[in-house]
């Protein structure tokens, strides 16, 4: 191979370097392109608000206000956990999509059907059994106050009861009441009225006894009994004496009392405690929804609760789940969690992601390097044929005829060697190869400088000759 071939070969070996390093670096581009587009879509993701959606109805009543008041809270205040109610004619029918899957929260009285995965996030408040029987209007001639005829829960035998409220749950929980008090139920008349039929329900001289399911608070209640007391006389509070017995055997009713004068200050209403059951009204979650997102509605519900119930009272009874009492209905981890205060943090939750992240960099960068090798395989293959040139051409150079030739080989030399070190600053080949290479190098510079040497001794012992053969010494 003549130099001028050599040389026209060299530059066409870097041209086709330069465009593979062009090529490469595209690919490296699009790949970071490509990482950076999942790092930014997982982080939206991760970061973007969740969105829960609960069932509660029906429309206009007190839980609606209430979850509508803390979905917008939500909506102001958060940038975790958004609420999206979903109407529902009633608790029931909340329960039925919170069962099916249609909701992911729901409100619901704790007595109630829950669905089989259903689990408490938080108490809405706590509904207390209120029962009293008039004690009838005093006569105008009469100086004596009326007696009345029903002083405690069993008296309700073959009496008519009447029950604020339209709910089935309501009679359920009446007909434990009279079982709890050794009464028949099918003995006990029930007629039902709703919430907007307390006039009516006064008016009734049918009924025997009252009955209500609220909070102490409720203007329901309150109106029910001041109702029946200008229409029946002087309400007489009937208590549950066998409270306790049915806490034990329905965890999902709680004993407790009605405070003194709680309904009313003068007269006093009732005159003393009185022994009652009571039942939670729940906010309960799908046990499936992960912890962290119940955990995030937990705290951001007692977050923004007084603020919520500046908007609607009925806000202010939401409390804490006890996680120390056996209820029927357990907990969620999430909010067990938080109450507990031992929340897993953010490295407990993603610690696996983390480490599952990091070994898929270092097989992606295990990957990049073979990818790199490869892509760089025709020039270790020119690293090689490069070396096996010097070598050719250091046969050349003990057999060159001139000066010259050896210029055009130390040239040809140089253009070989600024090639090898692009190659090496590439990485394309490696620092064992770049040694070799230094190797066959030596061995080149050592052959020029021998065979110039041998040129000069050469061409200074035909001076001296031609000199001679004229007779005339040369000078040193």
């Amino acid at each position: 191979m003549s130099s001028s071939e050599s040389t026209s070969q060299t530059t066409s070996d870097a041209a086709r370097r330069e465009r593979r390093r062009s090529n490469f670096l595209l690919l490296l581009l699009a790949v970071g392109f490509l990482v950076f587009g999942v790092a930014a879509g997982a982080l939206y993701y991760a970061l973007r608000p969740e969105i829960l959606r609960i069932a509660v109805g029906p429309p206009g009543s007190d839980d609606y206000k209430v979850i509508q008041a803390m979905a917008d809270a939500f909506g102001s205040e958060s940038r975790t956990v958004r609420l999206r109610p979903i109407k529902a004619d009633g608790a029931m029918e909340a329960l039925a999509l919170l069962g099916s899957g249609k909701a992911d929260l729901a409100v619901g009285r704790g007595d109630l059907d829950m669905p089989a995965e259903a689990q408490t996030v938080a108490v809405v408040r706590k509904n207390f059994v209120v029962l009293w029987a008039p004690s009838g209007l005093a006569g105008k001639s009469s100086k004596r106050k009326p007696s009345p005829k029903i002083k405690e829960v069993a008296d309700l035998s073959g009496r008519r009861v009447g029950v604020i409220g339209r709910t089935p749950v309501n009679p359920a929980l009446l007909r434990v009441i009279l079982s709890a008090a050794g009464v028949q139920p099918d003995k006990v008349a029930v007629a039902q009225f709703g919430t907007d039929q307390i006039d009516e329900l006064a008016r009734d001289l049918t009924l025997d006894a009252f009955m209500a399911v609220g909070p102490l608070d409720s203007k329901i209640t309150s109106d029910a009994v001041a109702a029946t007391a200008r229409a029946r006389g002087e309400p007489k509070f009937l208590a549950i004496e066998a409270s306790e017995a049915i806490a034990i055997k329905h965890p999902r009713y709680e004993s407790e009392e009605i405070p003194p004068s709680i309904f009313n200050a003068d007269p006093a209403w009732p005159g003393d405690k009185v022994e009652t059951l009571s039942v939670s009204h729940l906010i309960v979650a799908r046990k499936s929804l992960p912890e962290a997102t119940v955990a995030a509605f937990f705290r951001q519900l007692f977050a923004v609760r007084q603020a919520i119930a500046r908007q609607v009272p009925g806000a202010a009874h939401i409390t804490k789940p006890d996680l120390e009492k056996e209820a029927e209905l357990q907990v969620h981890r999430g909010a067990a969690a938080v109450i507990d205060g031992n929340e897993r943090t953010f490295l407990d939750r993603y610690g696996d992601f983390f480490w599952f992240g990091l070994l898929l960099l270092s097989g992606i960068g295990s990957a990049a390097a073979w990818l790199r090798r490869y892509l760089n395989r025709d020039e270790r293959d020119d690293n090689t044929s490069h070396r096996n040139r010097i070598l050719a051409m250091v046969s050349s150079a003990r057999t060159a005829e001139s000066n010259q030739e050896l210029v055009a080989l130390q040239r040809e030399a140089d253009i070989i060697i600024a090639e090898t070190l692009e190659c090496y600053d590439d990485g394309a080949i490696e620092q064992e190869e770049l040694a070799a290479f230094g190797l066959v190098l030596d061995l080149l510079s050592n052959a020029i400088a021998e065979r110039r040497t041998a040129l000069q001794r050469t061409t200074l012992e035909t001076v001296r000759g031609a000199v001679g053969s004229h007779g005339v010494t040369p000078r040193a």
